[in-house]
């Protein structure tokens, strides 16, 4: 049932407004004592003329009355005016029968809107754009960030209906190539560099900088390969797409162990034949000038800096290929809504090729959604590749699966897959320690904070998620199958423990909504966070495996009931849930 709805519903003769008005202020009080739902009257003082405590008193008095004459509402156990607020307490029985019934029945589905609203999304196309690292660099925590925000959003709208296609905007057009070039050609080795992959690129790319410091003729060599490139030189464009296939078998291997896929893979390169078109629609709409030789378009008027559309040599720069991208996928997608995972030090530049967009009379830049994320903060500071001395994320996960094994080895060595265990765990606990806390705030990479069993962490998630199914497993060497816990009686699962339980499982479903709404995934980590502290007390508790047939099942339903929410939820931040540790 939607209790808030119902609620809703309920209200709405007697404080003279629409559910839906009603509906968004009911909320949740943090602590189930001050009642399980509250409604606050402050709004209702102007209409009715009366103080908020005067008719928060009426309405609960009203509300007891209906809720006695009506059976619909049976599940009302008292309203009563706080203040201001009307607390409403449920039934507790009849509420967790009624959540671990939904939840149990619908297992993966668990958190899905209804089949018209699921209808209603499946016709809305999203487009999500994330990761994009640029080719021939090294994947980095800024760019693992990107993913893991991107990656989970991509999953969320999926299992609430949306058609979503997820996008790698591939950073492989610019200057650098050139530099590249003739960097391999000056000291690269082909057998070396197809060994070492990026890591060669990059060791030839900052010798390239050490050298032209010295000898600036250099980079007027590396301007000429890059006109070379754009003239369809072979030998420039086979030396070009080399880098491109070693650099994307590196990223393959780090998206592979981060569960991220892609519908579409298209380089910066692939908009180059769309470039001229888009610069001349530009100057069509009338918004193209020239400024000291370049060709801007003005935004003062916006208190945003002019965004340059071509340089003064007439070379084009990231917002012309980002306008050329965004009008192709228009073109193709038709879509609804267009996200851009993009750091929040790009904020600046985001707002000004959307207002380009907007300028040139297109209704649908509106649908265009910059979504920012913070930074990861080491105490080395920036990385910088020109200066070689950047962080590889590899490195990092790497690090974080033999921190893990290590714990694993001391705490449970006989664990069978401890290797695959490690792996699961140690990314658990990167990715969880990026999407506990909003995405626009900057990370800090803290090793002990991060890898802790005890703390607000991943693992401390996945471990909740393995002692649900060891639980499970000694059931079932009992003979008690999960078939089974579907005759459970909800009376018998008494005390504060339990039903905190129920009423975390009960607010996922919106848990999951408001993650899509802001496009912000710790909401769904925190609730993870949230139901498994509630389960652990739950289980300090009471004994689940008890010789008492009926409260062993009821426990074991809401055991079961955890187990596939956290599961479920940690797949939808592309994190494996272990069924040991």
């Amino acid at each position: 049932m939607d209790y808030k709805a119902s609620l809703a519903s309920l209200l709405s003769p007697i404080v003279q407004l629409d559910a839906a008005e009603i509906l968004p202020f009911i909320e949740s009080p943090p602590d189930p004592a001050m009642g399980h739902f509250a409604f606050p009257c402050f709004r209702l003082a102007k209409t009715l003329k009366k103080a908020p405590p005067v008719i928060a008193q009426d309405v609960a008095e009203a509300v007891t009355m209906t809720a006695l004459v009506l059976n619909e509402y049976h599940w009302i156990d008292r309203a009563v005016a706080t203040g201001p607020y009307v607390n409403f307490f449920l039934r507790e029985a009849a509420f967790m029968d009624d959540t671990l019934r939904a939840v149990l029945a619908a297992g993966a589905d668990y958190g899905k809107p209804a089949p018209a609203i699921q209808s209603a999304h499946a016709a809305q196309k999203i487009l999500i754009e994330y990761s994009s690292p640029n080719i021939a660099k090294h994947f980095h925590p800024g760019h693992f960030a990107n993913t893991v925000i991107g990656n989970a959003l991509v999953r969320i709208y999926r299992h609430l209906g949306y058609d979503v296609t997820s996008i790698n905007h591939l950073g492989d057009f610019g200057t650098q190539f050139g530099k590249l070039i003739v960097a391999y050609q000056r000291w690269g080795s082909r057998e070396e560099i197809e060994r070492t992959e990026i890591d060669g690129l990059v060791k030839i790319y900052v010798k390239f900088h050490e050298e032209a410091d010295h000898d600036p003729t250099l980079n007027d060599e590396a301007r000429t390969w890059v006109v070379k490139m754009q003239d369809g030189n072979k030998e420039a464009l086979e030396l070009w797409q080399w880098f491109v296939t070693l650099s994307n078998r590196s990223f393959d291997r780090i998206y592979k162990r981060l569960d991220a896929t892609f519908d579409r893979v298209r380089g910066e390169s692939y908009y180059t034949d769309k470039l001229d078109a888009a610069v001349q629609t530009i100057r069509d709409k009338g918004i193209l000038v020239e400024s000291e030789g370049a060709q801007i378009v003005d935004l003062e008027a916006y208190n945003l800096p002019p965004c340059m559309i071509l340089r003064s040599d007439g070379g084009t720069l990231y917002a012309t290929r980002d306008i050329a991208a965004a009008l192709d996928r228009h073109a193709e997608y038709n879509f609804d809504k267009c996200i851009y995972i993009i750091a929040n030090e790009q904020n600046t530049y985001c707002a000004q090729w959307f207002k380009v967009m907007e300028l040139m009379g297109f209704p649908w830049a509106q649908n265009l959604l910059h979504v920012t994320y913070g930074m990861y903060r080491f105490e080395s500071g920036k990385m910088s590749t020109r200066r070689g001395d950047v962080i590889k994320m590899e490195e990092l996960i790497d690090e974080a699966v033999e921190k893990t094994r290590l714990i694993i080895e001391e705490k449970n060595p006989n664990l069978p897959n401890k290797e695959s265990v490690a792996e699961q765990v140690g990314l658990g606990a990167l990715i969880f320690n990026r999407l506990y806390n909003s995405r626009i705030k900057d990370t800090v990479f803290n090793w002990q904070n991060m890898i802790n069993f005890d703390g607000e962490t991943g693992p401390y998630v996945q471990y909740c998620h393995a002692r649900t199914c060891s639980v499970l497993d000694k059931a079932a060497e009992k003979g008690v199958l999960p078939a089974e816990f579907t005759d459970f009686d909800a009376s018998h699962l008494t005390g504060n423990e339990a039903f905190n339980v129920a009423r975390i499982l009960y607010d996922y479903p919106q848990a999951i909504a408001e993650a899509a709404d802001k496009n912000e995934p710790y909401l769904i980590a925190r609730h993870l966070m949230a139901l498994a502290q509630a389960f652990n007390a739950f289980y300090h508790h009471n004994i689940i495996l008890t010789d008492a047939a009926h409260i062993q099942t009821a426990r074991l339903a809401l055991t079961a009931a955890v187990q596939s929410v956290l599961q479920n939820g940690m797949q939808l931040l592309a994190i494996h849930a272990p069924r040991a540790m």
